[in-house]
């Protein structure tokens, strides 16, 4: 069976059905483990019945999460039907994915997708296949890697190579729902950063922001394949010391997962990878240092949320809270998010002009971007 996806700053977007109402707009990710409605209207929308109340743990520098469990669901996608999927919904929405991605985002689903079949995720052409265990043949020519399905999380090892050449044979959580290639927990107090990085927000988890560092890595061995100059974000001491049920040295996300065709086949232990097209494409980060988001109906503003002292977009006197309105004359309510993502870390040394709504006013200013890692 095929399963059409959308693939919006480095999520996996499908839609699907809830007790025979929808569709509705569910991020695929392999980092949870229970169903997750991040949209606290959903109980309105399909008549939840609210049970007990759990607390969500996650990286983060904020306290646990509310989230209510939910009476079990009927969850529908093409040519699948699932009866007494068990799932929570948070009290708030703390993340605002809606607002990340500009589209209505609804939730997570994660382990009850991938534990009963194996998946096949083509990045190519954004499809989804999915089969009985036994009726997945593989890929031709892909590596297949061991992986153990723990607390509802898929992991492997991989060996990673550091700019000094020290080489780590590390744990990862294969984590189709974070948007970074590598990030490297508790690495900093065992073996400090790489002499070269910048200080960043590295997202939102269940439990709040995350602050630390990103850097680079020299190489990760995945199998046969050996992945160059990755971009690595390292959480600080105070997100990354965390307790989980499972000890582990970091996560593998889906900036490099979206470099092969991926086979989940958590019955059989097994990860298959085959390189796509972008295989060898180089890792980027934003050369702005500004974080936005959409809002507004039809999501068509865009708000900056964050500037990063001593950035660019610092450095030209961008603030939060003001609104771009056009980039390079070209109004951003005719623009993607990730159009938009893929001008801020186009070209070093690139000059964009900006269109800007701030303190009611609106005003046009150059900003230079710059490789910053």
């Amino acid at each position: 069976m095929n399963i059409p996806f959308r693939i919006v700053r480095n999520m996996v977007i499908i839609k699907l059905n809830i007790n025979g109402k929808g569709p509705f707009n569910f991020v695929l990710d392999t980092g949870v483990g229970l169903m997750l409605m991040t949209d606290p209207k959903m109980v309105d929308s399909i008549n939840l019945v609210q049970k007990r109340t759990i607390k969500l743990t996650g990286l983060g520098d904020d306290g646990d999460y509310e989230a209510f469990v939910t009476t079990p669901l009927n969850v529908e996608l093409p040519g699948l039907h699932s009866l007494g999927v068990s799932a929570a919904i948070l009290k708030k929405d703390y993340f605002n994915l809606s607002g990340y991605v500009g589209m209505p985002i609804h939730g997570l689903l994660g382990y009850d997708f991938f534990n009963a079949m194996a998946v096949k995720i083509d990045f190519s052409d954004s499809t989804l296949t999915v089969c009985r265990p036994k009726d997945n043949k593989g890929l031709r020519r892909s590596v297949k890697i061991p992986i153990t399905v723990e607390d509802k999380k898929p992991y492997m090892h991989a060996d990673i190579i550091f700019p000094d050449g020290k080489k780590l044979n590390s744990k990862l959580v294969v984590d189709l729902g974070a948007g970074h290639p590598l990030s490297l927990e508790n690495m900093i107090k065992k073996h400090g950063l790489p002499k070269r990085y910048i200080k960043a927000n590295l997202g939102v988890a269940l439990n709040g922001p995350i602050s630390g560092y990103i850097s680079r890595i020299n190489e990760i061995d995945l199998g046969k394949y050996k992945i160059k100059n990755v971009i690595t974000s390292f959480p600080d001491s105070g997100s990354a010391n965390r307790t989980y049920f499972v000890p582990r040295d970091g996560n593998l996300g889906i900036g490099i997962l979206k470099k092969f065709t991926v086979i989940f086949d958590y019955s059989n232990n097994l990860l298959y990878l085959k390189r796509g097209r972008t295989f060898k494409d180089p890792f980027e980060h934003d050369m702005s240092g500004m974080e936005y988001y959409a809002s507004g109906d039809n999501y068509q503003h865009l708000i900056i949320s964050r500037v990063e002292p001593g950035s660019p977009a610092d450095e030209i006197g961008l603030e939060g809270g003001d609104e771009i309105v056009s980039i390079n004359f070209k109004p951003v309510v005719k623009m993607s998010v990730e159009e938009i993502d893929a001008i801020l870390k186009s070209k070093n040394d690139r000059s964009i002009l900006l269109e800007i709504f701030h303190d009611k006013v609106y005003d046009k200013v150059i900003l230079t971007l710059k490789r910053r890692i």
